[in-house]
């Protein structure tokens, strides 16, 4: 009995250390057609506790704001993923329209968003996301070409990280989207592997069928505790290929390596600009006319034994987690989850701006230099400050005769001492002592997740989008697991 019993425990411990050797992935939509969770200058991985450089979109949790930490997203009351127990957030910049005509500035709708998870093969396990683990991918300072060229890198061991990249798929290439001869400096480059994707914004509208300009962004999945779960520009790595495995350093911990497919409503702007192979109408919030500064931060809500059974059962692709087996917590059937900005007010659709909001320059490209402060993860301050009250913020629009000003954002404390109004010009934020809660108001493995949109998707509506992702996701998944590496 002994023997039977130490066998016995020899074998769940084998089990357990055992490296996951397949490759299984699962895609996160989320609910709500064409609406995210909320907006705004808030951006609690690099700017907590203040305003934010510049305006962000957002997902998941409802207790978003400038103070969010992983026990305030446990206790969000709704969340915008299919899967009710991930109140996790995700964020982006927002995408504007400048319309030619008159320098206008217009909101681009959202199309819809997914984010992949891959649990990737590694020597050991994967494991869910810490609570409060802070992510950012992404440089939102640059507005210069990536040393990879075109396509997209999450190798290492292949030359520079390239973890951003622009999907545009079209019903012609001819003329291509990116000049043939471009070194970057006033158009993007071409994905050489890939037709219909590239570095920067295309300067051709992307008319495939339902298939509008998407942004992709991957982030790393080897997380540092030593480093610590705030601490979002040292706290996470790429892994590295070996022995057909995709292994993390020494005590480390592999986690899923996520990729965010952000689909832009830019078809509705295509009867207000006509190409020329020279310029393009699209910026984004942080004021980038070349889309090279693409980024996206994240910060885990998830519970961890869902993730956790995720992680080791789901392998349901495409098809969407809500297809998950024996998923805790079951399927989010709240499709009206929306909170009100922590900070300002939010762009309403349709209206024109006589400047971007924090009325930031448009940079990149012949149009100026790189705008300082807008809070990459390579130099901003991320310290916190006192807990801000509600604010009323008002984005100067076309409408008013008024001449244009600096746009701004007023943060007042709750004490007699207000801290004075932000504006354009004070945009790098000052370091602060204090820290307060969150106010109310993802064989050889040469892995580079090359996606090539050329699929028909009719309506964004949850089955829709389950056929679309499906037909698209056996060629993302096929490239994947066949080793197709984007490279010059």
């Amino acid at each position: 009995m002994k023997y039977t019993t130490i066998g016995a425990l020899a074998s769940v411990a084998a089990t357990a250390v055992a490296d996951k050797t397949d490759s299984t992935f699962a895609v996160l939509h989320f609910t709500g057609q064409n609406k995210f969770l909320t907006e705004g200058p808030v951006d609690p991985v690099v700017n907590p506790g203040k305003q934010a450089t510049h305006y962000h979109s957002v997902m998941g949790g409802s207790n978003f704001g400038i103070n969010t930490r992983g026990d305030d997203l446990l206790n969000s009351k709704c969340t915008t993923a299919t899967i009710k127990n991930d109140k996790s957030n995700y964020w982006v910049p927002s995408l504007f329209f400048q319309d030619p005509k008159d320098g206008t500035f217009e909101k681009v709708p959202l199309f819809y968003m997914n984010v992949y998870y891959f649990f990737e093969p590694t020597n050991g396990t994967i494991e869910p996301f810490p609570v409060g683990l802070k992510m950012m991918s992404g440089d939102t300072d640059t507005r210069d070409p990536p040393k990879f060229g075109g396509g997209s890198n999450v190798d290492p061991t292949r030359g520079p990280i390239q973890p951003v990249q622009w999907t545009c798929p079209r019903q012609s290439y001819n003329p291509p989207s990116y000049p043939v001869d471009s070194d970057g400096t006033t158009a993007g480059l071409q994905d050489p592997q890939n037709e219909g994707a590239g570095a920067g914004f295309p300067l051709y509208d992307c008319d495939g069928t339902y298939s509008p300009l998407r942004q992709d962004i991957h982030f790393p999945s080897c997380y540092n505790p030593e480093v610590g779960l705030d601490d979002y520009k040292n706290n996470m790595a790429w892994p590295t290929p070996k022995d057909g495995l995709l292994t993390c350093p020494a005590g480390w911990i592999h986690v899923p390596h996520l990729f965010y497919e952000v689909y832009w409503d830019t078809p509705s702007f295509k009867d207000r600009w006509t190409p020329d192979g020279k310029t393009q109408p699209f910026v984004l919030s942080n004021g980038d006319a070349t889309g090279y500064s693409s980024h996206g931060d994240f910060i885990s809500g998830w519970d961890q034994d869902t993730l956790k059974t995720i992680i080791d059962t789901c392998n349901v692709g495409t098809l969407g987690m809500e297809n998950c087996p024996n998923i805790p917590g079951g399927v989010n059937d709240n499709h009206d989850c929306t909170i009100e900005p922590a900070i300002g007010a939010m762009v309403k659709a349709a209206e024109a701006l006589k400047s971007l909001p924090l009325n930031l320059p448009v940079t990149g490209w012949g149009k100026g230099g790189s705008s300082s402060g807008s809070g990459s993860g390579s130099g901003s301050d991320s310290s916190s400050s006192e807990k801000p009250a509600a604010s009323s913020t008002e984005y100067p629009v076309k409408s008013d005769s008024t001449p244009v000003g600096n746009a701004y954002i007023e943060l007042p404390s709750s004490s007699p001492a207000a801290a004075p109004a932000v504006t354009a010009a004070a945009v790098a934020p000052a370091k602060d002592s204090s820290e307060e809660g969150n106010p109310n108001v993802e064989t050889v493995w040469d892995v580079v997740y090359v996606t090539e949109t050329t699929t028909a998707r009719v309506e964004p509506t949850p089955v829709a989008r389950r056929r679309r992702a499906s037909a698209h996701g056996h060629d993302h998944i096929k490239r994947h697991q066949h080793g197709v590496h984007n490279r010059q």
